[in-house]
C-alpha cells in the first residue's frame, strides 16, 4: 500500500521536477518480468526512483547494505521493494547476506517481477560508465541456472545536471541479454567474463561520455531549445512560481547541503524529499488560505495554480549547473 501510494503520487510530480525525461525504446517500459535491469550508477537513489516511476509494473532495487542497519529503516525500505548488497569494502561478514538477497531475487524472478541492479556498484556523479563488477553476471547465471526465463536489460541513465532542479533525463535501453548469449556450459570464471563483455558492449553505447567541463558537449547531448517567446510567455507565472515554493525548497536545500553535499547524494536528497513533501505542502498552503479567506473556490484554485507555476519555472530556469565558483547554495 505505501510503495503503490508513493508511486502514484511521484508519477504526478515527476515532471514538475524534471524538463525533460526522454526514453528511448519506450515500449519496454510496459514488459513484465522475469527482468533484471543492469543499469549505470550515477544519481545514487534518483536512478532507481526515476526507473521505478517510469515501468509500469513494480520494480525492486538493490541499494548498499549500510543504509539497512537500523532495523526500522530496513523494514521501511523493504516496503518500498528495497533489498540490501554489500560491498567487500563494508565487511567481508555482510557478503554473506548477499548470497540471501540473491535468492530472494531469484524468487522475485519466479512471480515475474522486475529488479534494478547497478553493474558498476558505486554510484558516482559523472558522464562516463565506468568498471563493470560481477554481481550483475552472478544474479544472472544464477537464475538462468534455476531455470528461469530472465531478461537482461541494460539502460543507460545520462542527466543534465547533478545539482539543480529541472534537469533533462535520457534513459537509454538496451538490446536485451539472454541465457543464449551467453557460453553456460563453460566455467564460472569464464561464463562471468564472457557476460561482462557482453553487457559492456551493449551498454556502453547507452550512456553518454562527456568531460566534466565540456558544456559544449552536455548542451548538445542533454540541452532543450527555450525560445524567447516561451521565455516571455512563462516569465510572470514561472516567478510566482518560485516565490510559492521558495519556503519549501529552501529548507530542503540547506539541510541536503549539510549533510550530502560531498556524498553524491545530494540531487536524489532534494529531489526525493520534494517528491514526498510536496503533496504536504500544497495542501497545507490551500488549507490555509481556505481558513484565512473562508472561500473553498480560492484554496481549489491554489491547488492547480502552484504546481502549474512550478511547472513554469522549471520550463525556463538555467538547464545546467553553474560554475564551480558559484556556490551551490545559489542554485534554485
Amino acid at each position: 500500500m505505501l510503495y503503490a501510494s508513493i508511486k502514484l503520487l511521484g508519477r504526478l510530480a515527476i515532471n514538475i521536477l524534471c524538463r525533460r525525461i526522454r526514453v528511448s525504446n519506450p515500449e519496454m517500459l510496459r514488459r513484465g518480468g522475469p527482468m533484471l535491469l543492469a543499469v549505470n550508477h550515477p544519481n545514487s537513489f534518483l536512478d532507481s526512483i526515476l526507473l521505478d516511476l517510469l515501468f509500469e509494473a513494480p520494480v525492486w532495487a538493490l541499494a548498499r547494505g549500510d543504509a539497512f542497519r537500523n532495523k526500522t529503516h530496513a523494514r521501511m525500505l523493504h516496503k518500498l521493494n528495497i533489498l540490501p548488497v554489500y560491498r567487500s569494502s563494508e565487511g567481508v561478514s555482510n557478503l554473506s547476506i548477499n548470497y540471501q538477497t540473491f535468492d530472494a531475487c531469484v524468487n522475485l524472478f519466479r512471480q515475474d517481477q522486475i529488479v534494478t541492479i547497478y553493474s558498476e556498484a558505486r554510484c558516482v556523479n559523472e558522464w562516463h560508465l565506468r568498471p563493470l563488477r560481477k554481481g550483475t553476471a552472478r544474479l544472472a547465471i544464477q537464475t538462468w541456472e534455476a531455470g528461469i526465463p530472465l531478461t537482461v536489460l541494460p539502460v543507460g541513465l545520462n542527466y543534465s545536471s547533478f545539482r539543480s532542479l529541472g534537469k533533462n533525463v535520457d534513459i537509454n535501453i538496451g538490446e536485451p541479454i539472454y541465457a543464449h548469449d551467453i557460453p553456460m556450459e563453460s566455467s564460472d570464471g569464464q561464463r562471468l567474463n564472457s557476460f561482462n563483455q557482453v553487457l559492456l558492449q551493449r551498454l556502453q553505447p547507452l550512456v553518454y561520455e562527456i568531460e566534466k567541463n565540456d558544456n559544449e558537449t552536455l548542451q548538445q547531448k542533454l540541452g532543450v531549445r527555450v525560445s524567447i517567446f516561451e521565455k516571455i510567455i512563462w516569465f510572470l507565472p514561472a516567478l510566482i512560481g518560485q516565490l510559492l515554493h521558495w519556503p519549501l525548497y529552501k529548507p530542503i536545500q540547506v539541510v541536503a547541503l549539510r549533510y550530502f553535499d560531498k556524498t553524491g547524494h545530494y540531487d536524489s536528497v532534494v529531489s526525493s524529499l520534494l517528491l514526498l513533501l510536496y503533496p504536504i505542502y500544497l495542501l497545507s498552503m490551500s488549507g490555509l488560505l481556505w481558513w484565512y479567506t473562508n472561500s473553498v473556490p480560492l484554496a481549489a484554485a491554489l491547488l492547480i495554480l502552484a504546481p502549474f507555476c512550478a511547472w513554469c519555472r522549471i520550463r525556463i530556469k538555467p538547464q545546467f549547473d553553474r560554475p564551480a565558483s558559484v556556490k551551490p547554495a545559489q542554485q534554485q
